[in-house]
């Protein structure tokens, strides 16, 4: 029963996504559409279309529970401060 304990508190627990103002692990879907706020430092993001670092375009998934918010090509993050 011990070891169950040992080995369930070493593993890392995912809180969700970075925010990318502050890199806490709670940045949260809004009720509009590719738009997320961070519950930690409550600043507020727009899932952009086109990579702010590498101008690369990609499609928006507009499901918050499906949502990539990280480009395909450079990896960088696609929220943009609103």
């Amino acid at each position: 029963m011990a070891d169950e304990r040992n080995a369930t508190s070493k593993q890392a627990v995912e809180l969700g996504p970075k925010c990318p103002n502050c890199g806490e692990p709670w940045l949260r879907p809004t009720n509009l559409p590719g738009r997320y706020r961070c519950v930690y430092c409550l600043h507020r993001f727009e899932l952009t279309s086109v990579c702010p670092n590498c101008g690369e375009h990609s499609t928006i998934v507009r499901m918050s529970s499906t949502a990539e918010i990280s480009c395909n090509h450079c990896k960088g993050s696609m929220l943009q401060p609103v």
